[in-house]
Order: C-alpha cells, then structure tokens, then sequence
C-alpha cells in the first residue's frame, strides 16, 4: 500500500478530551477517530488491526468447535420480557420504538437471541453439546463514557454461547474457554490474569474475567503472592495485606484492564425462555448454558497501551497492519522513484508493506513512522545508489545496513 492513498490522518498534538495514553496515541496516529462521547470511527489503520484481532480469535474459537453466526443488533422487547430482564437491566440498555410503538433495544448482549435462535433445534440430548459465536457491534449508554475505547457506548465483541445437557459438559466448555483466551490474548502480545468475579447484570452460577494489568485499569485485582488465586476486589471484599483464601499468603492489589468474561450461566435463560431437551430417560429439562464474552475493541485500547511509549507504538507480529514501513528519504528523479518502486513490487510478493511515497519532509516522515509503529522500517537514503538501506528493528531500537539484496532475510528474521 502505498501511503500516499492509505488514509492515516496523524496528528502532532492529542485532542484534549484524551486523557490516557492510548487514547491519545490512538487518536494522534490515525487509529480511530471521535464521532460523539464513547463513539468511535475505527479509520484504516485502526481496522486493520481490528480484523487481525477477529481473525486470532475466529481461528480459536473455530479450533474449539464454534461455529460463527450472525445474530441482531435490535432486539425485540418481547424476548427480553420472557427472560424478566427488559425491566431489570436498567438505563443502559438502549430502548427504542419503530413507527409502530413497538419496543426494541440495540443490544447489548444476546442471551435472549441466542435462546430463542436455538431453542426449537435442541429438542433432545443427541443435539447437544452447542457452541455458536458471533463478532458484533454493542451497545451501552453508558452514563459517563472515558478513556477511548476502555469504556464506550459502542463497541465491538465476540460473545459465545454453549448449550449443555449437564454440568460436567459445561464445566469441559467453561475450561476450554478459559484455555482459548488465554491463547488468544498471548497471540495478541497481551499478559492477563484470570480473577474471579460477580456475574452482574449477565446472571448465572459462577464467573471469572480476563485482565490485562494496567494502571489506567478501571478494576481493582485482588491477588496472592504465593499461589495463582485472583479475584475482582468488588467480588471478594480482599485488600492489601489480607490473607489469601486458598493458601494463606499475602494479598496485594493492582489495576486491570477487563478484556474478557466468561459465565456459567446455568439454567437461567433456558428455564425462563423454555428452551428445553429431552434426557436419555425420556425427561424433560432446561439446557445448561455457558456464556463468554471478549472485546475486540477494548483489546485494542489494551495493546496500545502495553506495546507504546509516549511517542508511538510497535504492535506485536500478529496484529502489526503491515510487516514492514519503507520510507524514502526523498526521491531525486525519475530513476530513483523507479527504483524504489521497484523494490516495492519485489517486497510485496512476500510481505504486506507500507511504502511512504509522500511528497514530506523526513523528519515529518519519520514522526508518522514512530506513531504508527510498523515493527521494522526500512530506511532509503544516501546509500541506496551503492545497493544498501538502513534497516530498524522497532522492538530492539537496533540499526543496520544491509544489502537490498538481502532485505527478504532481514525480514524474515
């Protein structure tokens, strides 16, 4: 891609509303952009990471026997009342009326969807175990959105839903669930920590959440220094300088980022929604259900602020927009831009390359290179005439010449 055409719109200062900084990297690099409070365009660059995200956690999901679907944003008041929550939920939840005063809100969540979606299928035990899962767009009108995409009204996440016949499979789900987040973030570049915590307005028997720690985080982790015991300081009441439940050992706190939840919802949707199975001994019972839910786009706010510094970013190998930012240092005439054109053919056969054909200065140049953070850079200037570039490695701060001939090696290294 070349830059002249890829719409990266940086910025030399961060908007004054951003507060963070990954709000502020984000919006000076060109990743996303406000188009009201806790609203967000997600530009080029931002949505290219956006997919490499989804595809991470579509290639976990399908290894552990999801199948993708599509449910709606609107929902009808109608599903909501038959699970008892459309009263319950509170001022959150987006209500509206079509033309016909009918209710609806814009979701955001889908266990009523998914109840009613499946509830005719799974008539006997020889359905079951069911595991479906959707990426989409939610929604919460939240009374006082901040810090970017930490917590918008808006936002993008993959919720999975698995329907059981008893609670040993549920328990099998739940486990495979907590092991495919915890590849997902790591491919992501992402640390997190499972803590246990309240089930909230999602209901249920038991939940655990994923956290990246972070001291922008809006959550409190209470956590033992001697065993792997952690929990949500709001669920399990623990401060500093407790003594761990499990072990005895020493509780510290932390600040987290919540990426990720997981529910046993149990029988909680199924019984009220009548969606129900006959056992092997001919009874009748309500499916047992699992529920897990991971933000995309709040996975997105946690990378920028795990893999940045002040002045940009370097995004970890399976989410970097492209493998590799050439940038010239100018072009002095037509067989230089020929030449370096075709260098840019050549790498492209192998790599996703961004190439930096404005008409800039370098220093400006180089400034959009350090936010958008490309993890290796290639630098086309003096020494090109004799057959070398400079080659930087973002993560190790290291630089290089090499020969344009082995470009594809430094690369690939």
């Amino acid at each position: 891609m070349k830059q002249s055409l890829f719409y990266v719109p940086t910025l030399r200062e961060a908007p004054k509303d951003a507060e963070v900084k990954s709000h502020k990297l984000m919006a000076r690099a060109g990743i996303i952009r406000m188009s009201a409070a806790g609203i967000y365009t997600y530009l080029p660059l931002g949505y290219a990471v956006i997919k490499k995200i989804e595809t991470i956690v579509r290639e976990e999901m399908d290894k552990r026997g999801g199948s993708e679907l599509l449910m709606p944003a609107l929902q009808p008041r109608d599903l909501w009342e038959e699970s008892g929550r459309w009263a319950e939920y509170g001022p959150e939840l987006m209500r509206l009326k079509d033309r016909k005063e009918r209710d609806f809100c814009l979701g955001p969540t889908h266990e009523e969807v998914i109840t009613e979606a499946v509830r005719d299928h799974i008539n006997s035990y020889k359905k079951l175990p069911l595991a479906l899962y959707q990426i989409q767009t939610k929604f919460r009108d939240e009374m006082r959105p901040r810090f970017g995409l930490m917590r918008g009204r808006e936002f993008i996440m993959k919720d999975m839903y698995t329907f059981s016949e008893s609670e040993e499979d549920l328990a099998v789900w739940y486990q495979r669930m907590k092991e495919a987040y915890t590849e997902v973030f790591r491919r992501c570049g992402l640390q997190t920590r499972i803590v246990a915590s309240d089930v909230g307005q999602i209901g249920g028997d038991e939940a655990h959440e994923f956290m990246v720690m972070s001291e922008v985080g809006e959550d409190t982790i209470s956590y033992c220094t001697v065993c792997e015991y952690a929990s949500n300081k709001e669920f399990s009441g623990l401060k500093k300088g407790d003594d761990c439940p499990e072990c005895g050992g020493g509780i510290e706190t932390a600040q987290g980022i919540e990426v990720g939840n997981i529910f046993k919802l149990g029988t909680k949707y199924s019984e009220s929604m009548s969606a129900t199975f006959t056992d092997k001994d001919g009874k009748r019972k309500p499916a047992i259900m699992g529920c897990y839910g991971l933000g995309i786009s709040r996975t997105l706010m946690a990378v920028v602020e795990q893999h940045s510094s002040e002045n940009g970013l370097v995004w970890p190998d399976e989410l970097a927009p492209f493998d590799v930012h050439v940038v010239p240092v100018k072009y002095a005439g037509e067989a230089h831009i020929e030449a370096v054109n075709g260098l840019y053919d050549r790498l492209k056969k192998s790599f996703a390359v961004l190439l930096d054909d404005r008409d800039e200065r370098l220093g400006a140049k180089l400034a959009d290179a350090d936010l958008i953070g490309i993890p290796a850079r290639i630098l086309i200037g003096r020494d090109f005439a004799e057959g070398k570039v400079e080659f930087s490695d973002l993560r190790s701060g290291k630089k290089r010449l090499v020969d344009v001939d082995d470009i594809e090696t430094a690369l690939s290294k």
